[in-house]
């Protein structure tokens, strides 16, 4: 795993500005550094060495040394496509996965990208054509940020894997970008292509984009495409063993020490059980009810496995959530980012890659949000023409016991699932917004394009595209890459590979929620392997007690001091926002993650704006 830099423009002291963008994405890379300059161009490269741990320096060069690559992520097919490669006559001088992607460019061009099988984010120099080619893989496992500035009629294209890297460049100026905090308010991460500053954009995941005379074009060569087949549970759950297996053997390619993380959910004990690694890694916090650590260690001394745990305590995690907001690029409120950092941590003391379920839940139905409760499934049989207008008139009315239910009872699928998070609806956040920040992309603005695509599909189904299209990218892989790469330690995800997500595609709704449970097909493949209880259990996810946390005076003190600062009066209305967290402490409600998604934009601007 490795981290990477770079523009495309004549500045003066180009090396002295490339090396301070690398120096800001170090830890992704402490092994090695490497840079390509030329006239109009700059590549930088920090090493995480894992496969062609001797001879993998990037930049990478073709025979003529006419295109220069950086590359962060793995290929799983590379082995195959550089046999074909060499039958072709390219010429290769390393063993790494990431020469592939040089030669193979010269050999297809932009239609390189739907040969790759893996998790990349990379960009290669055309020094001949002057122009550069950048791709990100089919689900954004890996980042890639971009933006282009203009000064003193100089234009400037500047990208790399992380944030901060651009905030280096000369001719980039700092500025908090207005339309993203009230779409953050409600869905907790930053849901837009445009970032949390102003002009920096997120190449989206199955893009690439081709850069040449100061022209940007971006194109999509890949998406998720359901189309169920009439094929029985049995196999389902075949083509779901073969294919998690399958996947998981080419995840474990390592020249390094390799662990596993694990929760107590069948996720990460079914990518556990298929690698057998020598550690597994788990953490958990001393409240009870949000510790599954312990049944991480059952499951190992099960498998034979040793398992490494650490438990956390607050005074940790607030005294790091400035770090964590840092390394994040961009406020994410999402409290499972907190024990990821500190299990990377851990797991790092250890090994330098590690394997972890994430992408199950959206891609075989494992959200509870998936199916409809018992309450919702009894309202559901009214007339529609009851349902209709009475959802109509809760939507305008404050909340109360059941409003969810009569909302989402008489409203189609497309107008209350945004994913798995809601914080604010979408009035509450303008309420406690000033009013230079109201004014944004609408909720359905953002969530009607994606759920256009997918018009003619069951409501399972589109629940799990919007997932796949925004939750999954914008939050569960920003964090598994950001706090994992914070450590220096490579994360892989076995379950986001193309091949397992064609099973995916064609397995029947039915197989993955019932009236039972969600996951089915899932829940029974991993129950050939795993002991029953654990195949069998609902998902927790990573809780984290915010809500007790906030309730004492310590934390409360702590966040009403963030909630009275000046630079929050620029954003909030202190008042509403203090009595948010006043309701909270004293028990009159419970607005812990209201409290907690505000605080953490605080804390990342703090660093980003007031502390740098």
């Amino acid at each position: 795993m490795c981290g990477f830099s770079g523009f495309i423009d004549n500045i003066p002291n180009k090396k002295n500005v490339l090396e301070s963008m690398m120096d800001e994405i170090i830890h992704r890379g402490p092994d090695e550094s490497g840079e390509y300059i030329d006239d109009n161009a700059a590549l930088g490269f920090r090493r995480l060495s894992i496969i062609g741990v001797g001879n993998g320096l990037q930049p990478l060069y073709n025979e003529d040394g006419s295109l220069a690559l950086v590359f962060n992520g793995e290929i799983y097919n590379y082995q195959e496509l550089r046999e074909d490669l060499i039958k072709k006559g390219h010429i290769f001088k390393t063993e790494t996965d990431s020469e592939v992607l040089i030669h193979l460019y010269e050999d297809c061009k932009n239609d390189m990208v739907k040969k790759l099988r893996g998790m990349f984010a990379f960009a290669i120099w055309d020094k001949n054509e002057q122009t550069l080619f950048a791709a990100r893989d089919h689900f954004g496992i890996k980042p890639f940020y971009y933006t282009q500035v203009e000064k003193d009629g100089q234009q400037s294209l500047i990208f790399g894997s992380e944030i901060k890297s651009l905030l280096m460049h000369p001719n980039f100026k700092k500025e908090v970008n207005k339309e993203a905090l009230k779409p953050y308010l409600t869905f907790q991460y930053s849901v837009l292509d445009e970032t949390f500053f102003k002009g920096v954009f997120k190449l989206r995941p199955g893009h690439f984009m081709v850069y040449k005379d100061g022209e940007l074009k971006i194109e999509k060569y890949w998406d998720v495409e359901f189309n169920q087949e009439d094929i029985s549970l049995e196999e389902s759950i075949k083509r779901i063993q073969d294919a998690v297996s399958e996947s998981v053997e080419v995840h474990s390619h390592s020249e390094v020490p390799l662990g596993s993380f694990l929760s107590g959910g069948v996720d990460s004990s079914y990518i556990a059980k298929c690698l057998m690694p020598q550690k597994t890694f788990s953490v958990g916090f001393e409240q009870e009810n949000f510790d599954e650590s312990d049944l991480a260690k059952d499951l190992s001394d099960i498998l034979g496995i040793e398992n490494v745990r650490k438990t956390i305590t607050a005074d940790e995690c607030f005294e790091m959530l400035p770090t964590i907001q840092y390394h994040m690029d961009e406020p994410q409120s999402n409290p499972s980012s907190v024990p990821l950092y500190f299990l990377a941590k851990l797991a790092r003391e250890h090994v330098t890659v590690v394997l972890s379920g994430e992408g199950a839940d959206e891609i075989f139905g494992g959200y509870e949000w998936y199916d409809d409760d018992p309450k919702l499934k009894k309202y559901k049989k009214l007339p529609a023409f009851i349902r209709k207008p009475v959802a109509k008139v809760a939507k305008k009315m404050p909340y109360f016991k059941g409003r969810t239910t009569l909302i989402r009872g008489g409203s189609p699928v497309e107008d209350t699932f945004i994913g798995q998070a809601q914080i604010f609806e979408e009035r509450e956040a303008v309420d406690v917004l000033k009013a230079p920040y109201q004014k944004s992309p609408s909720v359905k603005d953002i969530t009607k394009p994606v759920y256009d695509r997918v018009k003619n599909q069951d409501d399972v189904t589109k629940k799990q595209y919007l997932d796949l299209k925004l939750w999954l990218a914008g939050d569960i892989l920003l964090k598994a890459d950001k706090m994992s790469m914070a450590h220096s330690i490579e994360l892989r995800v076995p379950f986001l590979d193309k091949e397992v997500m064609k099973v995916g595609e064609v397995i029947p709704t039915k197989y993955k929620v019932n009236d039972e449970t969600t996951k089915v097909a899932l829940r029974y493949a991993a129950k050939e392997v795993l002991p029953e209880e654990w195949a069998k259990r609902q998902k927790k996810g990573f809780p984290v007690p915010i809500r007790f946390w906030f309730k004492e005076q310590k934390y409360y003190d702590m966040v009403k001091e963030a909630f009275t600062s000046d630079y929050a009066s620029e954003f909030f209305d202190t008042e509403k926002i203090v009595k948010l967290l006043d309701d909270h402490f004293h028990d009159r409600c419970n607005n812990a993650r209201k409290i907690y998604t505000i605080y953490v934009f605080l804390v990342w601007y703090k660093r980003f704006f007031i502390a740098s």
